[in-house]
């Protein structure tokens, strides 16, 4: 059983496939406790019913779509998730996982987008000590990330609110070994456009100078902060 928020039709906004109709499956439950977290039905306050992996499948079938997203909350705490994936699979869909990097389960996939955590993320002020520390001792896991670059196609989004963040995510580099810079995006923080055109205003020319790609969320352009999209 798999605890599901979610599952809708929309167009991906974020990494390699952007403009991708996709079919959006959002497993509830996370072990990471993110503070800007847009999601939290499906982190903080995890919503929805535990469903048969049948179920789920029954539900991707209601489109064509040959994208499916498996996201959350964090997918990859579940132990079914290789089986929902292997059905999606045997459905002869292209599979891609959203996750934070932080567990390592041999799953079939053919897009891993990695989204490690930045000290940013550490929610001092926003929840208990006991969180803090789990989610501090938890968020940098890069020889799981490697692990997981090693199976297949991936992506390394960072999400970055400042200079200070992104000259992170170049430490942070440093210490990962087998990457491609041309798989790492630098995505801004933000969940209106005026906040993605802050961050982006200096953000592009980061990039530029660093030789690294940028991700916008063109989703929020599109749609707005909701769900379903």
């Amino acid at each position: 059983m798999i605890r599901i928020a979610e599952v809708f039709h929309s167009v991906q906004g974020e990494g390699f496939l952007a403009g991708t109709p996709s079919i959006f499956v959002r497993t509830s439950g996370c072990n990471l406790r993110c503070w800007y977290c847009d999601t939290r039905y499906a982190s903080w306050e995890p919503e929805g019913e535990l469903q048969s992996v049948d179920s789920v499948l029954q539900a991707v079938q209601r489109w064509p779509t040959h994208h499916v997203v498996v996201t959350g909350g964090e997918p990859m705490i579940f132990d079914e998730l290789a089986l929902l994936c292997q059905g999606i699979r045997d459905l002869g869909r292209h599979i891609t996982i959203e996750t934070a990097g932080t567990v390592d389960r041999d799953v079939p996939c053919d897009l891993w987008s990695i989204s490690p955590k930045l000290s940013n993320s550490t929610p001092v002020g926003y929840t208990s000590d006991t969180w803090i520390e789990q989610h501090e001792q938890r968020r940098k896991q890069p020889a799981i990330v490697e692990s997981l670059m090693q199976r297949g196609e991936y992506q390394l989004k960072f999400v970055v609110g400042s200079i200070l963040d992104a000259e992170e995510v170049l430490e942070y580099l440093k210490e990962l070994h087998g990457w491609s810079r041309d798989r790492v995006l630098m995505m801004p923080r933000g969940i209106t456009s005026q906040e993605l055109q802050l961050q982006t205003s200096w953000l592009t020319q980061w990039c530029r100078d660093h030789d690294l790609r940028l991700c916008d969320r063109l989703h929020i352009h599109w749609f707005g902060n909701r769900r379903g999209t």
